[in-house]
């Protein structure tokens, strides 16, 4: 499929119910309003296809740039390549998991990760955040700069409550990662969860709450020391 036939289909997909949904989750112009299960119909149909998954995202438009992280394969991408994606996500579903899905495949995730987390721009520096936390989700504890991570706990624990809403949710989200599967890093997070307490973000017109970080760590876990590291974070 071309760029004009995929951008026609993702139209004919989109409804004005779904748009007023994500509107009220934070979408911004232009998108259409296509279900999550649409766009994997679509995506069926260009799996592979990295230079298509490059064109949709540099749309802007928000349904073709989640599309494109559905297609993309972030070990293919340049450093630049994703540091464009974390500078153009249209909303936070796309800077909250697409950039995210794409940056933690990549051998240079980490070190972008740490860099976008100091950005001022609110989007870049969620997908920081997020990168971070699915980093810690897939990579062996013997990988991981467990030093840093330890440090990026603190900082949480300092920070947080200063922090944009959006990154606060994303800073929450860390410590729910880093908690569930890094087991040197267990107790420390439970201990973080508890320092910052109920983290207060304004979710709209929706019933999205955030997730308390130790009840859900501790359900992750399943009762287990650590959950098993994910072959992937994406969904």
């Amino acid at each position: 499929m071309t760029l004009e036939q995929t951008m026609a289909e993702l139209a004919a997909k989109g409804s004005e119910s779904t748009k007023r949904i994500f509107a009220k989750h934070g979408a911004k112009e232009p998108f259409f309003g296509v279900k999550v299960a649409d766009l994997k119909v679509i995506q069926k149909k260009i799996r592979g296809d990295q230079v298509l998954a490059l064109q949709l995202y540099a749309t802007g438009n928000g349904d073709a740039q989640y599309l494109a992280g559905l297609v993309a394969d972030g070990r293919k991408m340049t450093a630049a390549q994703l540091q464009s994606w974390a500078e153009r996500a249209s909303w936070s579903m796309v800077s909250g998991t697409i950039v995210p899905w794409v940056a933690s495949e990549h051998p240079d995730g980490f070190a972008l990760a740490l860099k976008w987390i100091e950005s001022p721009k609110e989007g870049v520096a969620v997908s920081g955040w997020r990168t971070l936390g699915a980093i810690a989700a897939v990579v062996p504890d013997e990988r991981l700069d467990r030093t840093t991570y330890s440090s990026l706990l603190d900082r949480v624990a300092r920070t947080l409550s200063a922090a944009p809403e959006d990154v606060r949710y994303a800073m929450n989200e860390y410590v729910i990662m880093c908690g569930t599967y890094v087991a040197a890093l267990g107790k420390m997070a439970i201990a973080t969860a508890r320092q910052i307490g109920k983290v207060e973000v304004d979710m709209g017109d929706t019933a999205c709450r955030v997730p308390d970080a130790e009840s859900y760590i501790l359900k992750s876990r399943r009762g287990a020391p650590v959950a098993p590291k994910r072959k992937t974070v994406r969904c």
